[in-house]
């Protein structure tokens, strides 16, 4: 619910989806069949790629221009001559590039499971959707490459049988057929709605899609704000850093790597087809994932704790894109902000608690929470400060009322006003 400057997100008690990440542990047969679904899932997005946009051109070719002309920009003249036309001519959707995907099964394709197949027409559908609708920052969908360090697959057909995990087997495989260990979940309570696996380093993991209860935390009567920085979160009562000192060998690696990687195209550019190149690289993104285990670990257990000492916490809209950009964030992994505000929208619902979001354009740095004047023009703050007064850039000093006060705490109390 949206009221003003900010974004409810309301106690809702109901079945809710939460998503768990696991390790698996295939042996040699399902790590032929996994390796095999990759390719599988690969192939059906590239023709499922291809299909949309044959049927999208034939659809331009059959329309004539002046009909093609008040779809783009007034639909609403079209005759009931021109609109019978164009239900002969319908757009592409997930429906009808699956249909003919089907129709144009192969032998070898009855081997493999047909789940792969519709979900990777789904996502492509979703993808075409989220483009149009300019909400997919990845941009228009694109065919896939074998050569890509990450592949996967998902299924809907997926179950837990004595703890390990039972992929559904196709109707035209004739080998033998195991469930898969996996580790990282003990306790796996609920109806298992999605299964994504993925393949990174000849690594394996899997996302279960579950449906749980909510877990509701008693009351505490307490209300807090979040200012979120590209090294730390700050709280009404307290800095949580993101970047501790258990990371710093870890970043060290990540440098080391990337310079041999340089030294090795500055002297030969083909060199990336190299083995000593690829096994370099493999280094260097195994270090990228453990420092992203780590700080979503530290970001899984602060969310948690917040919400079993507040009732209602107060978060701002972050533009994720700038924040990227800014040569400081380089310590902190891309994600972890649009991690951040996913796992405080839902462990709010899970745990029956208030969550409001401030909208993006909210000054909570500018404004002083002492009178509310706010700053403009070269008034502001910036990374650097602000020059024209000779501030720094973790202090606030308001120049209307003298309020002095530290940036960070000046804005949690800005966010922290919106749950009056």
């Amino acid at each position: 619910m949206k009221c003003g400057q900010v974004e409810i997100v309301e106690r809702r008690l109901y079945h809710m989806k939460l998503n768990y990440q696991v390790r698996l542990y295939p042996n040699k047969t399902m790590k032929n069949v996994l390796d095999s679904l990759c390719d599988y899932r690969r192939y059906c997005w590239n023709k499922a790629i291809s299909c949309w946009n044959e049927q999208y051109e034939s659809r331009l070719i059959g329309l004539p221009e002046s009909v093609i002309d008040k779809l783009k920009n007034d639909v609403n003249s079209l005759t009931l001559e021109e609109q019978e036309l164009i239900n002969q001519y319908p757009i592409p959707s997930h429906y009808s590039v699956q249909n003919e995907l089907v129709s144009q099964k192969e032998d070898w394709q009855y081997n493999l499971s047909s789940r792969v197949l519709q979900q990777a027409v789904k996502d492509l559908a979703k993808s075409w959707k989220l483009f149009f609708n300019n909400q997919d920052t990845a941009g228009r969908p694109t065919f896939k490459t074998k050569k890509s360090p990450k592949q996967g697959f998902k299924t809907d057909r997926a179950s837990i049988r004595g703890g390990k995990l039972l992929l559904d087997k196709p109707l035209g495989y004739q080998g033998k057929w195991y469930t898969i260990k996996f580790k990282g979940l003990t306790i796996l309570d609920g109806k298992i709605a999605h299964c994504s696996i993925t393949r990174v380093n000849n690594k394996y993991t899997a996302t279960f899609t579950i449906v749980v209860e909510p877990t509701i935390l008693p009351n505490t009567g307490k209300k807090t704000a979040v200012d979120a920085n590209v090294d730390h979160f700050d709280t009404t009562d307290r800095r949580t850093t993101l970047k501790p000192e258990t990371l710093n060998p870890l970043y060290d690696k990540v440098k080391h790597y990337q310079r041999i990687l340089a030294r090795k195209r500055c002297k030969n550019p083909r060199v990336t087809n190299s083995k000593s190149y690829q096994v370099t690289r493999t280094k260097l993104q195994r270090t990228y994932e453990r420092i992203a285990n780590v700080q979503k670990d530290l970001l899984h257990k602060f969310t948690t704790e917040l919400y079993q000492n507040y009732d209602t916490i107060v978060i701002e809209d972050l533009d994720v894109k700038k924040m990227q950009m800014s040569k400081k964030a380089k310590n902190l992994h891309r994600s972890l902000f649009g991690q951040f505000r996913q796992m405080m929208e839902y462990k709010s619902q899970k745990f029956g608690k208030t969550l409001i979001i401030a909208d993006r354009y909210y000054p909570s740095t500018q404004r002083c929470s002492s009178c509310g004047f706010v700053k403009y023009g070269e008034d502001k703050i910036t990374l650097s400060g602000n020059k024209k007064y000779g501030t720094r850039h973790n202090e606030y000093i308001c120049y209307h009322c003298g309020y002095k006060d530290d940036r960070d705490h000046n804005a949690v109390l800005n966010l922290l006003a919106l749950a009056k």
